[in-house]
């Protein structure tokens, strides 16, 4: 998969080990208590990152916006089959990714 249209390096990195299955380097990009809200809905960010990191994967990057911020892209769970997903990435000023939106996409 292509990464490069990702231009923002922190959620490119983020992404990566997301794809890899990477739990340890994946939650390295998030401070300790990283806010997850899922179609709105507030949930566990770490119970999420070690359920689904392994079992979910995105499958194409079809958008990025917000300055590399905003990804959007077809995806694959093996719960809950193929969909279009959203993930949107919060940094704080310390580098560290503070908030994460994820949810079904319509676009």
């Amino acid at each position: 998969m292509d990464f490069t249209k990702i231009k923002n390096i922190k959620v490119q990195a983020a992404i990566e080990a997301w794809q890899k299955g990477d739990t340890t380097l994946w939650l390295s990009f998030f401070t300790t208590d990283t806010k997850l809200l899922d179609d709105g809905h507030l949930r566990d960010f770490k119970k999420f990152s070690s359920e689904a990191i392994g079992h979910e994967r995105f499958i194409t990057i079809d958008k990025v916006e917000n300055n590399g911020m905003n990804i959007y892209g077809r995806f694959h769970s093996d719960t809950w089959g193929d969909f279009k997903t959203y993930f949107k990435f919060h940094l704080n000023k310390e580098g560290k990714f503070y908030q994460l939106e994820i949810g079904q996409a319509k676009y």
